[in-house]
Protein backbone atom coordinates (compact mmCIF):
# COMPACT_ATOMS: atom_id res chain seq x y z
CA UNK A 1 0.00 0.00 0.00
CA UNK A 2 2.75 2.37 0.92
CA UNK A 3 4.97 1.59 -2.38
CA UNK A 4 1.83 2.43 -4.17
CA UNK A 5 1.40 5.32 -2.43
CA UNK A 6 4.94 6.50 -3.36
CA UNK A 7 5.16 5.64 -6.99
CA UNK A 8 1.64 7.50 -7.42
CA UNK A 9 2.68 10.33 -5.94
CA UNK A 10 6.18 10.81 -8.28
CA UNK A 11 4.30 10.07 -10.01
CA UNK A 12 1.68 13.29 -9.80
CA UNK A 13 4.77 15.42 -8.99
CA UNK A 14 6.15 13.92 -11.93
CA UNK A 15 2.49 14.80 -13.90
CA UNK A 16 2.46 18.41 -12.46
CA UNK A 17 6.27 19.49 -13.47
CA UNK A 18 5.31 18.14 -17.49
CA UNK A 19 1.92 20.41 -16.96
CA UNK A 20 3.84 23.60 -16.03
CA UNK A 21 6.64 23.06 -17.77
CA UNK A 22 3.77 23.00 -20.96
CA UNK A 23 1.92 25.69 -19.39
CA UNK A 24 4.69 28.17 -19.72
CA UNK A 25 6.07 26.94 -23.05
CA UNK A 26 1.76 27.78 -23.83
CA UNK A 27 2.62 31.07 -22.48
CA UNK A 28 5.89 31.81 -24.18
CA UNK A 29 4.53 31.08 -27.09
CA UNK A 30 1.09 32.47 -26.90
CA UNK A 31 2.60 36.08 -25.53
CA UNK A 32 5.04 36.44 -28.05
CA UNK A 33 4.23 37.56 -31.57
CA UNK A 34 6.54 37.37 -34.22
CA UNK A 35 6.78 40.51 -36.20
CA UNK A 36 9.60 38.76 -38.37
CA UNK A 37 9.95 35.27 -40.01
CA UNK A 38 12.25 33.00 -38.02
CA UNK A 39 15.76 33.93 -39.45
CA UNK A 40 16.92 30.97 -42.12
CA UNK A 41 20.24 29.36 -40.66
CA UNK A 42 23.71 29.78 -42.68
CA UNK A 43 25.05 26.30 -43.90
CA UNK A 44 27.58 25.79 -41.03
CA UNK A 45 30.33 25.74 -43.23
CA UNK A 46 29.97 29.46 -43.91
CA UNK A 47 30.15 30.67 -40.09
CA UNK A 48 33.37 31.72 -39.08
CA UNK A 49 33.02 32.54 -35.43
CA UNK A 50 32.07 30.34 -32.37
CA UNK A 51 29.08 32.76 -31.68
CA UNK A 52 27.58 33.04 -34.73
CA UNK A 53 28.30 29.29 -35.21
CA UNK A 54 26.37 28.50 -32.28
CA UNK A 55 23.68 30.27 -32.91
CA UNK A 56 22.51 26.97 -35.30
CA UNK A 57 21.87 24.56 -32.83
CA UNK A 58 22.84 21.94 -35.63
CA UNK A 59 26.32 23.42 -36.10
CA UNK A 60 29.54 22.33 -34.18
CA UNK A 61 32.27 24.27 -33.50
CA UNK A 62 36.12 22.44 -33.30
CA UNK A 63 38.69 24.71 -31.44
CA UNK A 64 41.40 23.26 -33.19
CA UNK A 65 40.83 24.38 -37.04
CA UNK A 66 38.39 27.30 -35.89
CA UNK A 67 35.83 25.49 -38.33
CA UNK A 68 31.93 25.57 -38.27
CA UNK A 69 30.32 22.29 -39.03
CA UNK A 70 27.68 20.05 -38.96
CA UNK A 71 27.05 18.11 -35.86
CA UNK A 72 27.18 14.46 -36.46
CA UNK A 73 23.55 13.13 -35.86
CA UNK A 74 24.39 9.78 -36.42
CA UNK A 75 26.22 9.94 -33.58
CA UNK A 76 25.44 11.00 -30.05
CA UNK A 77 28.58 12.15 -29.45
CA UNK A 78 30.76 13.54 -31.95
CA UNK A 79 33.75 10.72 -32.92
CA UNK A 80 37.02 12.49 -32.99
CA UNK A 81 37.50 12.10 -36.83
CA UNK A 82 34.88 15.24 -36.79
CA UNK A 83 36.87 16.85 -33.63
CA UNK A 84 38.56 16.01 -29.97
CA UNK A 85 35.70 16.54 -27.05
CA UNK A 86 38.36 18.64 -25.46
CA UNK A 87 37.94 20.80 -28.27
CA UNK A 88 34.40 20.70 -29.31
CA UNK A 89 31.60 23.25 -28.70
CA UNK A 90 28.12 22.78 -29.02
CA UNK A 91 25.71 25.02 -27.36
CA UNK A 92 28.11 27.56 -25.46
CA UNK A 93 30.93 28.95 -26.45
CA UNK A 94 32.96 28.18 -23.02
CA UNK A 95 31.83 24.56 -22.08
CA UNK A 96 33.90 21.96 -24.33
CA UNK A 97 32.08 19.08 -25.44
CA UNK A 98 34.37 16.50 -23.01
CA UNK A 99 32.69 19.13 -19.56
CA UNK A 100 29.45 19.34 -21.23
CA UNK A 101 29.24 15.60 -20.87
CA UNK A 102 31.03 15.13 -17.82
CA UNK A 103 28.88 17.65 -16.01
CA UNK A 104 25.26 15.79 -17.67
CA UNK A 105 26.64 12.48 -16.12
CA UNK A 106 27.30 13.76 -12.67
CA UNK A 107 23.84 15.81 -12.52
CA UNK A 108 22.47 12.35 -14.14
CA UNK A 109 24.11 10.17 -11.47
CA UNK A 110 23.48 12.41 -8.56
CA UNK A 111 19.65 12.49 -9.82
CA UNK A 112 19.37 8.39 -9.92
CA UNK A 113 21.27 8.17 -6.35
CA UNK A 114 18.43 10.31 -4.75
CA UNK A 115 15.78 8.65 -6.61
CA UNK A 116 17.20 5.58 -5.33
CA UNK A 117 17.96 6.84 -1.69
CA UNK A 118 14.49 8.13 -1.73
CA UNK A 119 12.46 4.72 -2.49
CA UNK A 120 15.07 3.17 -0.11
CA UNK A 121 14.25 5.21 2.21
CA UNK A 122 10.43 4.71 1.85
CA UNK A 123 10.52 0.52 1.63
CA UNK A 124 12.45 0.36 5.03
CA UNK A 125 10.30 3.23 6.70
CA UNK A 126 7.24 0.86 5.54
CA UNK A 127 9.26 -2.27 6.89
CA UNK A 128 9.91 -0.83 10.08
CA UNK A 129 6.61 0.60 10.66
CA UNK A 130 5.28 -3.05 9.86
CA UNK A 131 7.44 -4.24 12.35
CA UNK A 132 6.51 -1.80 15.31
CA UNK A 133 2.97 -3.01 14.59
CA UNK A 134 4.01 -6.86 14.63
CA UNK A 135 5.40 -5.69 18.04
CA UNK A 136 2.46 -3.94 19.16
CA UNK A 137 0.24 -7.04 18.43
CA UNK A 138 3.14 -9.11 20.46
CA UNK A 139 2.63 -7.14 22.84
CA UNK A 140 -0.71 -6.76 22.98
CA UNK A 141 -1.39 -10.75 23.09
CA UNK A 142 1.42 -11.13 25.60
CA UNK A 143 -0.17 -8.78 27.98
CA UNK A 144 -3.87 -10.19 27.76
CA UNK A 145 -2.35 -13.65 28.65
CA UNK A 146 -0.86 -12.02 31.99
CA UNK A 147 -3.48 -10.85 32.23
CA UNK A 148 -5.81 -14.02 31.48
CA UNK A 149 -3.15 -15.93 34.42
CA UNK A 150 -3.64 -12.74 36.95
CA UNK A 151 -7.48 -13.90 36.80
CA UNK A 152 -7.11 -17.20 36.57
CA UNK A 153 -4.83 -17.23 40.21
CA UNK A 154 -7.53 -14.91 41.37
CA UNK A 155 -9.90 -16.98 41.28
CA UNK A 156 -8.31 -19.70 42.74
CA UNK A 157 -7.34 -17.80 45.62
CA UNK A 158 -10.35 -16.66 46.18
CA UNK A 159 -12.09 -21.07 45.92
CA UNK A 160 -8.81 -21.60 48.32
CA UNK A 161 -9.66 -18.62 50.98
CA UNK A 162 -13.31 -19.50 50.52
CA UNK A 163 -12.59 -23.19 51.56
CA UNK A 164 -10.71 -21.60 54.55
CA UNK A 165 -13.65 -19.57 55.64
CA UNK A 166 -15.88 -22.53 55.27
CA UNK A 167 -13.78 -24.79 57.40
CA UNK A 168 -13.33 -22.63 60.02
CA UNK A 169 -16.90 -21.41 60.04
CA UNK A 170 -15.94 -17.97 59.05
CA UNK A 171 -18.90 -18.46 56.30
CA UNK A 172 -22.02 -19.83 56.42
CA UNK A 173 -22.95 -22.85 54.49
CA UNK A 174 -24.76 -22.28 51.56
CA UNK A 175 -27.14 -25.37 52.43
CA UNK A 176 -26.95 -24.77 56.10
CA UNK A 177 -26.89 -20.49 56.71
CA UNK A 178 -27.23 -21.25 60.43
CA UNK A 179 -25.79 -24.66 60.98
CA UNK A 180 -22.64 -22.67 62.97
CA UNK A 181 -25.51 -21.38 65.14
CA UNK A 182 -27.46 -24.55 65.37
CA UNK A 183 -25.01 -26.89 67.29
CA UNK A 184 -24.46 -24.80 70.00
Amino acid sequence: MDEFRVFGSMAVFLLICVGFGASVTANVTTTAKPTTPPPVHKPCNTLTSCETCLSNVSCLWCMTNNSCTNYPVSYVIPPASVCKLSQARWGVCWVNFEALIIAMAVVLGTLLLAITVCCCCCCCKRRRSSSFDRDDEQFARRREEIRQRADERRVERKTKHDEIRKKYGLIPDSDHPYSKFENE
